[in-house]
Formats: structure tokens, sequence, C-alpha cells
């Protein structure tokens, strides 16, 4: 077996024992207020997090390309309060047609 797949078998009994850990250790516990909001931000934040570092990153450089009006047309759905479905459909559509012109 090389070398790599190692590295994925370890990340990924890593990252099981790592999700089993929290049930494990707090059991039927609940969790203290403070830590229960600090827990509902994590996901909202991850999430924003990947999406800035897909569509802007890049080698330590700013790329202003077709995704970036994808996610304007998606955060405008947002504002205007469209179900996820349509949020998804423009942004994707936004950045396909983009990519189509150009």
């Amino acid at each position: 077996m090389s070398d790599a797949w190692w590295v994925v078998l370890i990340a990924g009994a890593t990252s099981m024992l790592l999700k089993a850990a929290g049930p494990v250790l707090v059991g039927g516990r609940a969790l203290p207020p403070r830590l229960v909001s600090l827990v509902e931000c994590l996901a909202p934040a991850l999430f924003a997090a990947l999406i800035v570092t897909q569509v802007f990153g890049g080698n330590r450089e700013l790329h202003l390309d077709e995704r970036a009006l994808g996610l304007a047309a998606g955060l405008i759905a947002v504002y205007l309060k469209a179900p996820v479905v349509l949020v998804v459909t423009s942004a994707a559509f936004v950045t396909a047609l983009v990519r189509l012109l150009t």
C-alpha cells in the first residue's frame, strides 16, 4: 500500500475518533448554554469561509472571475428571500452564462 493511502486511512480513522469523542465524553449531559451558542455558530462560519476561499482564493492572490458574479447573484436571491433552490439555481445559471460569454 502506498504512503498516500496510509495518510488517507489514518486521517479517516482520526476523523472518526474525533467525531465519536464528543458524544462519548459528554454522554447524556447538556452542554452549557454559552458552548451551545458557540457550536451553533460554527457551521455557518465554516461554510462562509469555504465559500470565500473557493470563490476568491488563490495562491495568496485575489481572483475575481465568473464565480464572484454567481455568488453575487446568489446573494441577491437571498436578499430577495428566494427559496434555496432558486438561490442555487440563479448562482449556477449566472456563473454558467458568464463562462459561456467569456
